[in-house]
């Protein structure tokens, strides 16, 4: 795992903006994975920027993103579907028939589950993939526990992730206590990972993750089995 320390969330976006601009480049038509919550809002930015001045161009991209709440209507100002328009796709020249994000509206969650496994593999998976760390591990909405999911399925949301997501809702009680997630499997599938992870809340969790040991109790280290994957982060969360 390659480790880039920044000195704030500015220079961390911008890193990792850059990975992210250079894979375009290399591969136009890149399948890319994309994650929602407050980290990636200033990658995001960055990458608007670029595709604004004319560097980068979204045109041929494919992408997906890790998850959606369950249940949540697609308008709701709050789902992933209604984030990743107002903080990236609205912004780019994307085909939106080209974006993914899970279904939180379906009535049938398990076949979305299947469904978007096989949208995902008949894509060819995931080129670059980005992903934040929750404070207790989580990547994705897999949370801790005894065993893990390998592939997209329907999880039960602990209270710590409801909390930590209840400031972006009226109260924490309106917030959805299951979401549909794509599984470790489906994450570590990516040819390439950035992990990003900023703030003193972030630092237990990155400290386990540059340890020795692996355990589903921290889901994050389990991506110390990927062969590439680059941890970004300021020195809030990596602790100096």
């Amino acid at each position: 795992m390659k480790v880039i320390i920044c000195e704030n969330y500015e220079e961390m976006s911008a890193k990792a903006a850059d990975i992210f601009a250079a894979q375009l480049t290399l591969k136009p038509d890149s399948i890319l994975g994309l994650a929602t919550g407050s980290t990636p809002v200033g990658m995001y930015k960055n990458l608007i920027k670029m595709n604004e001045a004319g560097k980068i161009d979204f045109s041929a991209v494919k992408t997906f993103n890790l998850d959606e709440y369950y249940p949540i209507k697609r308008d709701n100002s709050q789902s992933y579907f209604t984030f990743m328009n107002e903080n990236l796709f609205s912004h780019i020249n994307i085909d939106m028939a080209n974006t993914h994000v899970p279904n939180g509206e379906t009535d049938d969650a398990e076949a979305e589950c299947k469904e978007y496994e096989k949208k995902l593999a008949a894509a060819g998976g995931v080129d670059l993939q980005v992903l934040g760390i929750g404070q207790n591990g989580h990547i994705a909405f897999n949370e801790p526990d005894d065993a893990l999911f390998s592939y997209t399925h329907v999880t039960d949301l602990t209270e710590s992730t409801i909390n930590a997501n209840a400031r972006f809702f009226d109260s924490a009680d309106d917030v959805p206590t299951q979401a549909i997630t794509m599984g470790m499997a489906s994450i570590m599938s990516a040819k390439k990972i950035v992990l990003l992870a900023n703030g003193a809340n972030k630092k237990d969790a990155v400290k386990e993750l540059l340890n020795d040991k692996i355990t589903t109790s921290v889901p994050a280290t389990l991506l110390k089995l990927h062969p590439d994957v680059v941890l970004i982060c300021d020195k809030d969360a990596y602790g100096i």
